[in-house]
Formats: C-alpha cells, sequence, structure tokens
C-alpha cells in the first residue's frame, strides 16, 4: 500500500517503513508525526484520489533525526568595481520514517 501525501509544500510517494528526507518539520527525534493531507491511497486495488485530500486518511511516521542538508556557496559580483560578496546556505532537514497508512 502506498500514499501521496503534501508536507512542507512538497509532494511525497511513501510506503510503509520508508525513510525520506523533508523540509524542517516541528519536534525532536523519537516524536511521532501525524500527516492529514493525504492526497492518494493505492495499492491491491485501484488507486484513490482525494478532491484535494482524502479527508479520512492519514498517515503517521516517526522523526529519526533533525539534520542539515549539503552547504550551498554564492558568489555574486560586479566586474571592474571590485564589489563582491559571498554567501552561503545550508537547509534544515529532518528524517522521518513512514509507519502506517491509514485509509480511515
Amino acid at each position: 500500500m502506498y500514499a501521496i501525501i503534501r508536507l512542507g509544500g512538497k509532494q511525497y510517494r511513501v510506503q510503509e517503513s520508508t525513510t525520506l528526507l523533508v523540509d524542517k518539520q516541528e519536534g525532536e527525534a523519537g516524536d511521532n508525526l501525524t500527516v492529514a493531507e493525504v492526497l492518494a491511497i493505492g495499492g491491491n486495488d485501484a488507486p484513490v484520489f482525494g478532491t484535494p485530500i482524502l479527508t479520512s486518511a492519514t498517515v503517521t511516521a516517526s522523526i529519526v533525526e533533525q539534520t542539515k542538508g549539503p552547504k550551498i556557496n554564492g558568489l555574486t559580483y560586479k566586474a571592474k568595481k571590485n564589489q563582491r560578496h559571498h554567501y552561503g546556505h545550508r537547509q534544515d532537514l529532518t528524517r522521518i520514517k513512514i509507519g502506517t497508512i491509514s485509509a480511515g
């Protein structure tokens, strides 16, 4: 059985016991997370799609760790003006493990 969920403005196709990296979610390692925005559920029989979400379906997950993404370095400059600006960014991420998918 699989589900398509919306989490942090992005859509993910998940199955039970799948581990994935998503944008930062509130909580610490070991906390449970319930995703109410389930867009579709499929599996053995025909898939069921929501309009836009399935109100009775939920996906539970547990937070494995809070981490950061890779460092992104940026540089802007203006030629012949000796004007340079360096910046860096690391995105805050959360690794979650999908527990159960309930169709309601």
